[in-house]
């Protein structure tokens, strides 16, 4: 076999495991499949160094690996809006009319899938990593594992840099062939298809991925010059018959949506088995129902589906919330439901001292997660529900959600049933509750358990990350007095560790170290570990890029002008800080949090300017938009008459062009460090 022969033989294998894997065609027999791969493998042990890097050779799996490094995403992979029902989504589509000015819009539909997200960087048209969600900014690296996937290309005939998005997912027939499998084994079993790909992409040894059978759907782009990749999808005629739809038969529209997934399709990924086009809310109810209808009969666990608005151009324009995209939402599937005997209530104490109500059940299995507690919400649901002791009750999962109770049956009571009580002290202090509206609330700050539900907060993944102070742990030195408050944590000695459960030499340094390792921590995380009433990771970063260290220091007014604060926000966020002022001080004093803000927006010389960043920069764009929200300018996703500045990078698309037609100031990063610092 000569080189060129070898390419040849390389490129059918790629087309005839496209036609096996993405288009569920044929259009060779296995026979034929083997040999061919055996005489590329051949060749390929003759000359290393002539491997194509998208040889099918190359999906088999590498060494095991000992951990997974960390990827960062070009762009963030965010979460989407939920919504759960006809008049909801009525509303969203209300609310996205208004946003836009427009009266009608178009809507790409598309099915939810209940799997793993993965994000693929493809960079001169060859796969150079695959990430999982993570959170949001920063993944693990799976690269490895999904280069054995099949319905990855490893190549792409697209040579600009693209992030290509979707779910990663295991049809319900080889979930269970899986779970057979294991059970011969006696390993323990998947609960459902979602857990089952989640866990396999994670595998150290990607042998194991690769006998998984897993699939990778598209869903959506991240980083990408959209107006070069459509001008090179027109000009490649990137279409064939398998990948077309019935729409845009003779036109490219670049600024469509639904275009531009039909396009990554056409690469050579598997298309989603449903997509549409609605204009309205009507056609979109029509959709969700006859997807909720053919739930069962799709391959693949469905749990909703995504709508989102069809123009790129308008997603720009909308843009995001601290949390999720403004132009997209989650339409969800009514949730799986069964019937459960309701034992039992007990009460949890939340950090801000709020009792929970918590159902104790008889276990019941839903779609294969053991479920034995339920969620009551508060003690209004209860007589609301007529939710009785001993009574039969529908529970309801849906993915990640915490089974909660929807209602009772009274029709089953026998008698043994009785009505619960609402407390009226605290079950941890026995102090008298506050009754606020809907709540039940322990007003002691020494509570044991507010106290102990702060301090797992305050070391937790999300706050200040202190490695090693895990609830276990936490609980462990609440409970034998090491720790009382959030301050103790800083005081422990070694002394105090030694004898301890499983308290070794090696463990104590760790621990001290972690802790020791917080000083200097960023800001964000100090504010979010405060564990303020509805100031959450988004809304903290928000804050301490905007006001600094003197976040605390700042009023009502202040901070309702922040873009994503409501009210309640803002009151929480002000009464927090006013009541606890001296402690703030305390723990600021001790940590001694860093913030990158470089001048107040007080005294910054680009204050209320609009910058649109773009192109290929030093540094990641939430960087830079983190900076420039510091120092009181504001960042658009979309260029226009009213933009100051262009933020631009290599590789910059159709914002330069517009912004060159329109005689926006274009600045490179080195051009802005001179701004701020002129």
């Amino acid at each position: 076999m000569t080189l060129e022969s070898y390419l040849k033989a390389v490129s059918k294998l790629n087309l005839w495991a496209k036609r096996y894997y993405v288009l569920d065609d044929p259009i060779a027999s296995d026979e034929e499949y083997d040999a061919l791969y055996h005489q590329v493998r051949d060749f390929e042990l003759q000359n290393p160094k002539h491997i194509a890097p998208d040889s099918p050779t190359q999906r088999v799996g590498d060494k095991v690996l000992e951990s997974f490094s960390k990827s960062t995403h070009i762009q963030r992979m965010w979460s989407l809006e939920d919504v759960f029902s006809n008049q909801e989504m009525q509303e969203w589509i209300e609310r996205i009319l208004r946003g836009s000015n427009q009266d009608s819009l178009s809507f790409f539909v598309s099915p939810k899938f209940d799997g793993a997200s993965l994000n693929l960087l493809y960079e001169n048209g060859i796969l150079v990593s695959a990430a999982t969600r993570g959170d949001a900014f920063v993944g693990e690296n799976v690269t490895q594992n999904a280069r054995t996937i099949p319905s990855i290309p490893l190549s792409i005939a697209y040579k600009g840099r693209i992030e290509i998005r979707g779910e990663c997912v295991i049809a319900k027939q080889d979930f269970e062939n899986l779970n057979q499998e294991r059970l011969q084994k006696e390993e323990n079993l998947f609960a459902n298809p979602r857990n089952a790909a989640a866990g396999s992409l994670r595998q150290l040894d990607s042998k194991i991925t690769a006998k998984r059978k897993l699939q990778f759907i598209p869903w959506g782009v991240g980083a990408c010059d959209i107006a070069d990749f459509m001008r090179f999808a027109k000009d490649s005629n990137l279409r064939d018959s398998n990948a077309q739809s019935n729409l845009f038969q003779h036109n490219l529209n670049p600024d469509s949506f639904f275009e531009l997934m039909e396009q990554i399709y056409a690469l050579g990924f598997q298309k989603s088995p449903f997509v549409e086009l609605c204009n309205d809310s009507k056609s979109i109810q029509d959709v969700y129902l006859h997807l909720i209808n053919e739930r069962d009969s799709y391959p693949i666990m469905l749990d909703g589906m995504v709508v989102r608005v069809d123009s790129i151009a308008l997603q720009d324009k909308l843009g995001f919330t601290i949390k999720a995209p403004r132009f997209a939402c989650a339409y969800k599937f009514p949730a799986i439901e069964k019937r459960a005997k309701l034992l039992g209530i007990t009460l949890q104490v939340g950090r801000t001292g709020a009792i929970t109500p918590v159902a104790e059940l008889e276990p019941i299995r839903i779609e294969g997660a053991k479920v034995s507690r339920a969620t009551l919400h508060n003690f209004d649901e209860i007589a609301k529900k007529d939710i009785q002791i001993n009574d039969s009750v529908i529970v309801i999962r849906s993915g990640d959600v915490i089974p909660k109770i929807i209602k009772s049956l009274p029709a089953l009571r026998d008698g043994t049933q009785f009505i619960y009580q609402p407390p009226t002290k605290c079950p941890i202090c026995q102090s008298e509750l506050l009754i606020e509206e809907k709540l039940l609330k322990c007003q002691n700050l020494n509570c044991e358990a507010r106290v102990k539900n702060s301090i797992i907060h305050f070391a937790s993944k999300k706050a200040l990350n202190i490695e090693g102070l895990g609830d276990k742990i936490v609980e462990l030195l609440f409970d034998t007095k090491k720790i009382q408050s959030i301050e103790d944590i800083f005081m422990l000695k070694a002394s105090d560790l030694e004898g301890l459960e499983g308290f070794k030499e090696k463990k104590i340094n760790n621990l001290l170290q972690a802790i020791a390792a917080t000083r200097g921590v960023e800001l964000w995380r100090f504010i979010n570990a405060l564990g303020i009433e509805h100031i959450g990771e988004g809304a903290s970063k928000k804050l301490a890029n905007t006001f600094g260290l003197e976040f605390y220091q700042k009023s009502f007014e202040d901070f309702i002008a922040l873009d994503g604060f409501g009210e309640e926000m803002a009151a929480s966020l002000e009464e927090f800080c006013k009541v606890n002022l001296e402690r703030l001080l305390r723990l600021l004093e001790l940590i001694s949090p860093t913030c990158t803000t470089q001048n107040t927006i007080y005294d910054s010389k680009i204050k209320d300017k609009i910058f649109v960043i773009t192109g290929t920069l030093p540094k990641k764009r939430e960087e830079y938009q983190e900076l420039l929200e510091s120092l009181g300018a504001k960042v658009s996703s979309s260029v226009s008459k009213k933009t100051d500045f262009l933020l631009c990078g290599e590789d910059a698309g159709s914002k330069l062009t517009k912004a060159q037609e329109l005689g926006i100031k274009i600045i490179n990063a080195q051009e802005l460090q001179a701004l701020l610092e002129s």
